[in-house]
């Protein structure tokens, strides 16, 4: 199937005979193969008597054999259309060692923090799961979120000198619109060896709405009025998490507090806390050297941290 979407990527027309030469195969299994990415993969291919097939919109696939080149000690594990990368990543765990990564060009469950969805149309933004075996007791991932957050800064601006702000725990965000969120899922036994996977999502080149979308949201291509190279913000996002996890392996989150409160968009701001059946109103004075959550809550300086937390702007202040 990536053949053949290697071929379409471009958008110009090809014949469905010069589709079978060039893959070997016949007419009537190229039409097969035509409606598996009309139906599969939600793109739309043209079928013009005369002309032959294309691709409505170009199509940017990632390039494994560059990124894989990039680290050939990291193995990379690059997958057309798969549940989500998490999941993947749990997979490959029970029968490869960590650190590993998984890229997607497609999601079809794709996760977001408490139970949503992340939106992941075929090859328009970076779908990414790293994962990092934890050696070292819990305490190695104090601020993780955060530590992941602050990469995928550095990457959007080091790939489209766009300056991202961060949202405590786990968004990257452009002026108030979400460009990038952060999962993360322990897998394994904490009092021994267990792993944390790092799901990542980024918005690139995604223009479209999509109703389940129930936030805003942006993309670096809407931003910057430009397409994106995947590619190229793939390698460089993991080059990021990988300096930025090294950086928090041997000296704590604490050792990256101040360049993650540079870029903290919702400091000084009125907020809600949403915990469970409870909520707190309070102004974020910043965060703690394990990545806690700083609230001004009645007077009172009070942290927060861990469990499903949301964090709200209160628009009643």
């Amino acid at each position: 199937m990536r053949d053949l979407l290697m071929l379409l990527a471009s958008g110009s027309f090809y014949s469905g005979s010069e589709l079978g030469r060039q893959l070997g195969i016949s007419r009537a299994a190229v039409w097969k193969r035509i409606q598996r990415i009309n139906e599969e993969f939600g793109l739309s291919v043209q079928s013009v008597p005369g002309k032959g097939y294309r691709l409505a919109q170009p199509l940017q696939l990632l390039d494994d054999e560059v990124i894989k080149l990039v680290f050939p000690s990291l193995p990379v594990f690059i997958y057309e259309s798969i549940g989500s990368t998490n999941d993947q990543a749990k997979l490959l765990l029970t029968e490869r060692s960590a650190p590993l990564v998984v890229l997607a060009e497609h999601q079809t469950q794709g996760k977001g923090r408490r139970g949503r969805e992340w939106v992941s149309p075929f090859a328009q933004n970076v779908y990414l799961s790293y994962v990092l075996p934890i050696n070292q007791g819990l305490n190695q991932i104090d601020g993780l979120s955060l530590v992941v957050g602050l990469a995928v800064a550095k990457a959007v601006k080091k790939v489209t000198g766009v300056n991202a702000g961060l949202k405590w725990p786990n968004d990257v965000l452009i002026d108030e619109s979400k460009v990038a969120g952060i999962l993360l899922e322990l897998v394994g036994d904490p009092v021994e060896l267990c792993h944390v996977i790092i799901g990542v999502g980024v918005n690139l080149n995604m223009l479209d709405s999509f109703a389940s979308i129930d936030q805003q949201w942006t993309s670096l291509s809407k931003e910057t009025g430009e397409i994106v190279d995947r590619t190229s913000f793939a390698k460089t996002l993991i080059e990021e998490i990988d300096i930025c996890l090294d950086q928090h392996n041997q000296h704590g989150f604490s050792s990256l507090r101040q360049q993650w409160l540079e870029l903290h968009a919702w400091q000084n701001r009125n907020v809600l806390l949403h915990m469970g059946h409870e909520t707190v109103a309070g102004v974020v004075t910043g965060i703690g050297n394990k990545g806690e959550l700083c609230l001004l809550v009645d007077g009172e300086e009070r942290n927060y941290i861990g469990g499903e937390l949301s964090l709200r702007l209160n628009h009643d202040t």
